[in-house]
Parts: C-alpha cells; structure tokens; sequence
C-alpha cells in the first residue's frame, strides 16, 4: 500500500465526516442563512470528492463535473444573497 493510497483513504474519510456535520447543520440550521451555507460546504464538499477521486483513479475526465458543480454551487450563493438583500429592501 503506498502513501498515495493511504492518503487519498484519509482524505475520503474526512470528507465523509464533514459532510455528515454539513447535512445536519442543513437539517438542524435555526435561520435560512445557516442553511444555506451548509448547502454551499455540500457543495464544496462535492467538488473535493471529485478532486481526490480523480487523484485515486489518475483520470481527469472528472474534473469536469467537478467545475460544473462548482459553477452551479457560487450561481446559488449569489442568488440567495441577492434574496436576502431584496428582502431587506421590502
């Protein structure tokens, strides 16, 4: 087993933990806004799911769906900013 091997199951291991932390800051959030960050982490989460997933198998066809997802993820942070200043604005 190498470093690489050792490493990439570490950083799996990690990730997965703090998505379970993320998903029950989503459930559990008092306001919307903690919510939403917690979406965005997913978000992020995801994209760096991909990232070591792509180390592991030495492809890059992945990271593709690594930029959409983050490309999506920031077009919905923006939005709900957007939200919440219209909504101070009313």
């Amino acid at each position: 087993m190498s470093f690489l091997d050792v490493t990439v199951s570490i950083g799996f291991a990690m990730l997965s933990l703090s998505l379970v932390l993320a998903f029950i800051r989503l459930v559990r959030g008092p306001s919307l806004s903690d919510r939403v960050v917690a979406l965005d982490f997913i978000g992020a989460l995801a994209v760096s799911f991909i990232a070591l997933y792509t180390v592991s198998s030495r492809n890059a066809v992945y990271l593709d769906a690594a930029v959409v997802i983050a490309l999506i993820a920031f077009l919905g942070t923006v939005a709900f900013a957007r939200y919440v200043e219209w909504q101070k604005e009313v």
